[in-house]
């Protein structure tokens, strides 16, 4: 079973996750920031990766810190759970649908991080949640991974309908994109023979 657990602490954080990628989406998490969580959860059930986090920010200045190293943490997580990328799909991508919203997610498992996060929120906050820290959390998390992540909302209205379905479509295409392809037969997917470090 692919898996891998990180821990990671700073002055500022104190953070463990455990990753299974061959899991049935069960998810056990606590980062003190409620939304993030119910994120985290949706990126778990969708995914069909098992995701357990545990982390005690310094929430008190604000959550900034906290949301960026769970970013941080599960990436390198997803990172060691992969190992050398063998067999993989490799390359997925997902529209998700929520009401009025449609955001697309592409991913590439290449070694290679890059983000391109294009959501119009209209609103600073969705409850006390600052919106600008989503694009924190995909960028630790898809460099940390070492994923190229493209994340786009092509048109929407509900901001909270807009990151569900982001979190949801980055779920969906990881799910794709992590599935072993019983063609590849334990060869790396690329021309290069080798993807990552």
């Amino acid at each position: 079973m692919r898996s891998a657990s990180v821990t990671r602490t700073t002055k500022e954080t104190d953070i463990a996750v455990t990753v299974a990628l061959d899991g049935t989406g069960t998810y056990d998490v606590s980062t003190g920031i409620g939304f993030f969580d119910h994120m985290l959860e949706q990126l778990s059930r969708h995914s069909l990766i098992d995701i357990t986090v545990r982390a005690k920010g310094d929430l008190h200045i604000d959550q900034h810190h906290t949301v960026e190293d769970v970013g941080i943490a599960l990436g390198l997580a997803l990172k060691q759970a992969m190992g050398d990328r063998k067999g993989i799909s490799r390359y997925a991508d997902a529209h998700l649908p929520m009401d009025e919203t449609l955001t697309r997610c592409a991913v590439d498992v290449s070694g290679r991080p890059f983000l391109v996060f294009r959501i119009p929120f209209t609103r600073d906050k969705i409850g006390d949640f600052d919106t600008e820290l989503f694009e924190e959390f995909f960028r630790a998390f898809a460099f940390n991974a070492g994923l190229t992540l493209h994340v786009e909302t092509l048109y929407g209205v509900n901001n909270h309908h807009m990151i569900e379905s982001a979190f949801k479509a980055t779920a969906r295409a990881l799910r794709s994109a992590l599935a072993v392809d019983p063609r590849q037969a334990g060869s790396i997917p690329s021309t290069k023979g080798a993807l990552g470090d």
